[in-house]
């Protein structure tokens, strides 16, 4: 049927404010000649996941709700086809050539198979199925009972995984009582799950406090916290850079904060003695628009080789940083690299390293930024600690 462009706008923002849309597909090209053949958005717990598609080639950015919204119809200029999915129904969107949209609304009743069918897919996972966990609820990964929605999965699994990351830290010590700091928290279905997972299933004493930059997502987040009764979880409005925490923190997390906010973050988690960091880092720009070598051209002569080059060397400084600073690391997969590009977890906690070690490691990072001719900002905040550690 026939529908009116601002009538479905409304519709579909509307799936997107109450996060209930899992991916989008925009398709069949108005020329041949476009550049790019399909564009995949993909929801990714607290951002969206864009992936425009050439016939040899993807390129990744990560958008946020109200970019996504910006741009969503933006992509008519170029496609013919819009389909959305929720975990109830495909919207089907055809636009003809005088610009009317033509709407297809679909049951998607496959989708709605619970996934304990097949129990080589289902493993020991820390949040149980049939367990209600209301942030899962509402994320719709679990059915109003507890059932895992088999669309879902994926993303269970992902939720998962950073849990069972936690977990291998935690149970290997005694807590009693945790406090943490999620730098750009966005719309926070993780920290709620966190907060779940120390309260009810570890019955550690928590307090967590999310960070964010968007004051309407403050706004929903706190009262959600205290729709689900969770009094130890509060949200505030501020940057990473210069926050001052009302407490001791044992704890920072961090998921996709860009460039060089992750910088902020581990300087910040640096400079009060966090004892245990997570951090998935994302956008990694700053070295790319820098490198470059006489020597070794080949490394920065293609863009895209040269994009992700940059993005494993800032990965690789962070972490030998974190231990010149006598943190212990670990760089992980978090999630398959099928489901997002930006799939690296930096795991540390604090411990004692020797001083000989510090400064090898400190020493691999200058020779890396001199041979390839750029800064990097955890390096230039930390810059007054390394001069202490070389005068021992």
């Amino acid at each position: 049927m026939e529908i009116d462009k601002e009538d479905l706008k409304r519709e579909i923002f509307s799936l997107i404010d109450e996060n209930k849309i899992n991916k989008i597909i925009v398709s069949n090209p108005l020329s041949k000649n476009n550049k790019f053949k399909k564009i995949v958005i993909e929801n990714k717990l607290n951002h969206y996941l864009e992936c425009a598609i050439t016939e040899k080639q993807s390129f990744s950015k990560n958008l946020s709700t109200k970019e996504i919204k910006d741009k969503i119809f933006l992509y008519k200029n170029e496609f013919k086809q819009y389909n959305f999915f929720t975990n109830e129904f495909e919207y089907m969107i055809k636009i003809s050539k005088k610009e009317k949209m033509f709407l297809t609304k679909t049951k998607t009743e496959k989708e709605l198979t619970i996934a304990n069918s097949s129990n080589n897919r289902m493993k020991n996972y820390i949040l149980k199925e049939g367990e209600i966990i209301p942030p899962l609820i509402d994320m719709g990964v679990y059915t109003k009972d507890g059932k895992i929605i088999n669309s879902m999965y994926d993303k269970y699994r992902q939720i998962n995984r950073f849990i069972e990351l936690v977990d291998d830290y935690i149970k290997k010590s005694d807590i009693k009582k945790i406090n943490i700091i999620d730098f750009g928290c966005g719309k926070s279905y993780l920290t709620f799950v966190v907060y779940y997972y120390f309260k009810t299933i570890k019955n550690i004493d928590v307090n967590i406090i999310g960070l964010d930059l968007k004051e309407d997502v403050i706004k929903k987040c706190n009262e959600t916290a205290k729709k689900y009764g969770y009094k130890n979880l509060k949200f505030e409005l501020g940057d990473i850079n210069g926050y001052k925490p009302r407490f001791d923190t044992d704890m920072i997390i961090t998921l996709h904060a860009c460039d060089t906010a992750t910088d902020y973050a581990l300087y910040n988690a640096i400079k009060w003695n966090v004892k245990m960091i997570f951090s998935v880092p994302c956008c990694q720009h700053e070295i790319n628009s820098q490198i470059e070598s006489k020597n070794l051209p080949i490394i920065t002569r293609y863009g895209l080789i040269k994009e992700r080059i940059s993005s494993d060397f800032t990965d690789i400084i962070r972490c030998n940083l974190l231990k010149v600073m006598g943190y212990n690391v670990d760089m992980i997969e978090f999630i398959g690299f099928e489901h997002t590009p930006k799939n690296i977890l930096i795991r540390a906690n604090l411990t004692k390293i020797p001083l000989s070690v510090r400064k090898k490691y400190l020493k691999e990072v200058v020779d890396l930024k001199t041979f390839f001719n750029f800064e990097q900002t955890l390096y230039n905040l930390l810059r007054n600690s390394f001069e202490n550690i070389n005068k021992c």
